[in-house]
């Protein structure tokens, strides 16, 4: 079978479509993409002056883009809702969301609403995102989304990493204890298992919207870079992190693939016609850290379903995001 590529995607011109962290790597990648089959890209950044150097980037590209920039910070609640509330105002159709941005291996921060950071950024910020974009994910599925061939869609972007992760409901938040990996894992999982449970209430509740997910292998993008120490951190924490940044900088250049590869796992998640909810895709070849995007496996920790169903208890308790649309479906 010919591996997929972004030749198959289809004329994508009728869909909206929302991608966040869309400054740069994966998500930059991913908005280029599907603008140049057609799509109208909200790409959400935090940093304006950088979201603005992204759309002129992507325009340059192709000068017919219909691409908007939006802001939004998964760090802050408060930037959650006014993004959505935005959004739905000025598209109150939404075809396709990928839940691209994401952090890696920080050292410890709170967000505004005091949630670990890793898991505020790549998870729970993405969980209220999600819900409070599902009235215009609703409109698009029940209008029928031709081009895709199926309902709208919701991706969410998690990391080869998960398989390193564990829930851990008696310190959701790393309080007691945190290593960067350790969060970072825990966040990717967690990605998982609200995919995962987000099509099984879509499924339950018979709504016309997909969840899947999809990682890029190892891909050289600035997610790759490692984070500097906080202020104040020692000699030995400032001497660690060199080596890493040193270590990182050889590993992508020996190793990684391009983002523009790294991102056609998202992009078939996203646009691909075959693709169907619950889904995960990542690359084909050398364990999954590059080649073509093909349909892979998650490690048993993702498949728990008592997990899944209390992490997203716990979500909705943390964010004040319930979902209400699934429950009177």
């Amino acid at each position: 079978m010919t591996d997929w590529t972004t030749a198959q995607l289809p004329d994508l011109g009728s869909l909206t479509v929302v991608v966040t962290g869309a400054n740069s790597g994966l998500g930059l990648q991913t908005s280029l993409e599907l603008a140049r089959k057609g799509a109208r890209v909200l790409m959400a950044c935090r940093d304006e002056g950088r979201g603005r150097a992204a759309v002129a980037e992507v325009r340059s590209q192709l000068p017919q883009a219909q691409v908007e920039l939006g802001s939004l910070d998964l760090t802050a609640l408060s930037s959650v809702r006014a993004f959505a509330e935005q959004t739905l105002a000025d598209h109150p159709r939404i075809d396709v969301l990928v839940n691209n941005a994401g952090i890696m291996a920080t050292p410890r921060f709170t967000t505004a609403d005091g949630f670990e950071g890793q898991l505020g950024t790549n998870h729970l910020g993405h969980f209220a995102l999600t819900g409070l974009l599902l009235p215009g994910l609703l409109t698009a599925g029940r209008a029928g989304v031709d081009a895709l061939g199926g309902p709208a869609r919701v991706v969410t972007v998690s990391s080869m990493v998960h398989r390193r992760g564990r829930l851990n409901r008696d310190d959701l938040m790393l309080e007691r204890s945190y290593q960067p990996w350790q969060s970072y894992a825990q966040s990717k999982l967690a990605n998982l298992l609200f995919m995962r449970e987000l099509a099984h209430r879509f499924a339950q509740a018979g709504v016309p919207v997909a969840s899947l997910a999809a990682h890029p292998g190892y891909a050289a993008t600035n997610l790759q870079t490692p984070q500097p120490p906080a202020a104040g951190a020692g000699q030995v924490a400032q001497t660690l992190f060199r080596l890493r940044l040193q270590g990182s900088e050889l590993g992508s250049r020996v190793m990684a693939q391009p983002a523009s590869q790294g991102a056609l796992p998202s992009l078939r998640a996203a646009a691909d016609p075959r693709s169907r909810s619950g889904q995960y895709y990542g690359p084909s070849r050398l364990f999954e850290t590059r080649g073509a995007p093909v349909a892979v496996g998650m490690a048993r920790a993702a498949l728990d379903d008592g997990d899944a169903v209390w992490l997203w208890q716990r979500s909705v308790q943390l964010t004040g995001v319930d979902y209400p649309e699934l429950e009177q479906a």
